[in-house]
């Protein structure tokens, strides 16, 4: 089973573990730095649980997922029509104040991050904002037909250091704040 077959097949399963998630204390230092109103890309949106909490704070939003079923399924839920892309695909250019990539490159194949990576950069505004989340760890692994790359703060640095001109303005890890989860997060929020 791959990744997305692994999201059509369970979308509905996944949304309800992950919906009500209280994600105010990662939202703070992203939308602090995004003008009000601001244009957010809500990458790899899953349900669209973050997609919908930035258009209810007035923000600008754009969301895109790679999964059929939960793009159907986050575009019913916000009333924004999201695209049904990869990030493998991402050719915006120079449009976002934020791009919001919770969760979601964790699914990139580790040899092709650096191209998202630079897709993102080139997709911000010049002093935009990125945050991302990856599983705490260092190795590539599968889990529940789900393909994972795992990062921690050395890989994170020889990432972002193959992109010119990003300052990292905060790098922290968390604890998973679902109930039956005790997994660590690496959380990163740089600057174009």
């Amino acid at each position: 089973m791959n990744t997305i077959h692994y999201y059509n097949k369970y979308s509905s399963e996944f949304i309800e573990s992950t919906f009500d998630v209280d994600m105010e204390s990662l939202y703070l230092p992203f939308l602090k730095n995004i003008p009000e109103g601001g244009l957010v890309l809500d990458l790899g949106c899953g349900s669209g649980r973050d997609t919908l909490a930035f258009k209810n704070k007035g923000y600008k939003v754009e969301a895109m997922d790679y999964s059929e079923a939960l793009v159907e399924q986050a575009t019913t839920l916000t009333g924004i029509q999201i695209r049904h892309e990869s990030f493998y695909e991402l050719t915006d250019s120079n449009q976002y104040d934020g791009i919001w990539a919770c969760a979601s490159l964790l699914h990139c194949d580790r040899n092709r991050l650096p191209d998202v990576l630079k897709r993102i950069y080139n997709a911000l505004r010049r002093g935009g904002i990125c945050y991302m989340s990856f599983k705490y760890g260092s190795t590539d692994r599968e889990k529940d037909g789900r393909a994972f790359t795992d990062l921690d703060e050395v890989q994170a640095k020889e990432l972002l250091d193959q992109l010119q001109g990003v300052e990292v303005l905060q790098q922290w890890i968390t604890v998973d704040k679902r109930p039956d989860r005790n997994e660590e997060w690496l959380n990163i929020l740089w600057k174009k």
